[in-house]
């Protein structure tokens, strides 16, 4: 599991990703959050060589694309979204020789490679920003991000009453070279993360520039994070409200979701349309509605956008059917494949969310019910890979890994938490490196420890442990994605057969497949559709009648 493949010759690593046509309309793309996945020199960081070796195991798994957060040069401030050379590996991770050989032996192995790119800010740290601030006010290098002059008898006030995702005001005064307070410069994040001006030329320059970089790299796509951020409103109008985290992603922000950056998409897919291999564009666009976010998937845009309404619906099946109709409905007349979600690096795991009370959001403090949020999890994860489109996994819910929500504060390196406001702050505990063995100093993450403790009993949820064993949440995903590829009713589409089912219960067919979710604290008798194929939990027939336990899903395959 830890061996190297062997590197592939160059064609003959092309034309084994390359042999399955549009296959981003059904793909199951698997997250690596790179310092939490495998360390390959011991320093307890993740890193490139140890993904690496990793490799064959996410073959195994059955996954189509492995989706890489941020590994370039950056001071990390924020895990690697504050990018100080996009054209440059952070030596914590290794070397583009390593993101080089990590790119073959994926190819090697059948598996597409997906970067992070993130276009809406650069670290304080990248040449452009040092530069504006060194040569100071009038500056060209200015023009490039949005540095004003501050309200106020003396500018002691920002430009506007923008505040930060992270918490506090948008905007931070600079000291200028003479040592005077200045102007103010946006930062829709940290202020480590001044925001780009991409009205000005020279930005998508420099973007195109890096696509190509990476493109004549070898990668298969690029996750586009902030999709929505890149252009701001006109003049940078006020908000006028005193509760702006509040309405991120459900309202219309002057700094988000403006329909300016749909012609840079446009520019940027008619690069992707030169290279050959059917490369991809995924969007992290948090919406006020699912319909905007398929503005960002039209035939001439992006590829695919994170269905986040989704990830953040209960387990509840009126709620999940409401939002899986609206959102094939969405998808529909645009052309693109849905897509599924649970779990990433920003949310607090599903087994942990499920383990909760519904209604408490995506950032959980407490554990809850183990048991039941487990249970919940494996049926949620079924339902999701039934359904048409394309399917996203995050490192370690194969294992069923829950959040570590008891980590002890002077350990948390999420700059949101350090805030004080903003998103709560507790990224932290879905970041926690992932357990290989039952035991060792990181259970198998590497030979130096790990930089987030893990916690007591990891090593019983680890790949050693679950590997082979029958009814392991291991088993499961390997068992669901062989039976999705192997299924010709499973995949790609835009639309499902509901049929007739008692309440808390989904049931839908698709074409000589049907599943069927029963979210309620009961079980339920329910019609046997064919040959049970797959279930999250023991289901038991007689006499045409399936019983289908509480919080569990089957998968059927019908004559």
């Amino acid at each position: 599991m830890s061996q190297h493949s062997a590197d592939p010759a160059p064609n003959t690593a092309l034309a084994t990703v390359a042999a399955h046509r549009d296959w981003w309309r059904e793909a199951v793309i698997y997250q690596v959050y790179p310092r939490s996945f495998a360390d390959g020199n011991g320093d307890g960081m993740g890193d490139l060589e140890g993904v690496r070796s990793r490799l064959p195991y996410l073959r195994d798994l059955g996954v189509d694309a492995v989706w890489l957060s941020p590994f370039y040069a950056s001071p990390q401030a924020d895990a690697g979204y504050d990018v100080a050379d996009y054209r440059a590996v952070d030596p914590m991770f290794g070397n583009l020789l390593d993101a080089d050989a990590l790119i073959r032996d994926a190819h090697g192995l059948g598996l597409r490679i997906i970067v992070d790119l993130v276009p809406n800010h650069s670290s304080d740290q990248y040449e452009w920003f040092r530069r504006a601030l060194a040569e100071g006010p009038g500056s060209p290098l200015r023009e490039r991000y949005h540095f004003r002059p501050g309200k106020g008898e003396n500018g002691e006030l920002p430009p506007n009453d923008w505040e930060s995702v992270f918490g506090g005001p948008a905007w931070t005064r600079v000291t200028e070279p003479d040592g005077t307070p200045g102007e103010w410069y946006l930062h829709l994040f940290a202020p480590e993360q001044p925001d780009f001006n991409w009205d000005h030329p020279a930005v998508g320059d420099e973007f195109r520039s890096i696509l190509r970089f990476w493109l004549d790299m070898g990668v298969d796509g690029f996750r586009i994070d902030v999709a929505h951020g890149l252009v701001k409103a006109e003049g940078l109008p006020d908000l006028g409200t005193h509760d702006q985290l509040k309405l991120l992603g459900n309202d219309v922000m002057p700094f988000f979701d403006q329909d300016g950056v749909h012609a840079i998409y446009r520019q940027w897919r008619t690069i992707l349309d030169e290279y050959a291999g059917e490369r991809i564009f995924v969007a992290e666009a948090w919406t006020p509605t699912v319909e905007r976010t398929a503005n960002y998937v039209r035939p001439d845009e992006l590829h695919q956008a994170f269905n986040f309404q989704y990830l953040s619906t209960d387990w509840d099946a009126a709620e999940l059917r409401a939002v899986i109709e609206r959102t094939l409905e969405a998808m529909r007349p645009v052309g693109a494949p849905a897509t599924w979600v649970l779990s990433n690096h920003d949310v607090t795991r599903h087994a942990t969310r499920f383990a909760n009370p519904p209604g408490l959001g995506t950032q959980i403090r407490t554990a809850g019910d183990r048991e039941l949020g487990l249970r919940r999890a494996r049926a949620a994860t079924l339902l999701m890979l039934a359904l048409p489109g394309s399917a996203y996994i995050y490192q370690g819910e194969e294992l069923g890994l829950p959040d570590v929500v008891d980590l002890p504060d002077e350990v948390r390196q999420d700059p949101a938490y350090f805030r004080g406001a903003g998103q709560d702050g507790f990224r932290d505990g879905c970041r926690v490196p992932i357990p290989w063995t039952r035991s060792g100093s990181s259970y198998g993450f590497g030979t130096g420890g790990s930089w987030l403790p893990q916690p007591a009993g990891w090593g019983d949820l680890s790949v050693e442990a679950q590997q082979g064993v029958a009814g392991s949440t291991l088993e499961l995903y390997r068992s669901a994605l062989a039976a999705r590829r192997e299924q010709p009713g499973l995949g790609a589409g835009d639309s499902v057969e509901w049929l007739r089912a008692p309440e808390g219960v989904l049931a839908f067919r698709r074409g000589g497949f049907v599943c069927v979710a029963n979210t309620s604290g009961e079980s339920v008798a329910l019609p046997a559709y064919g040959r049970v194929l797959l279930a999250s939990a023991e289901v038991t027939e007689a006499d045409g009648e399936a019983k289908v336990p509480a919080d569990t899903t089957v998968w059927w395959t019908v004559d």
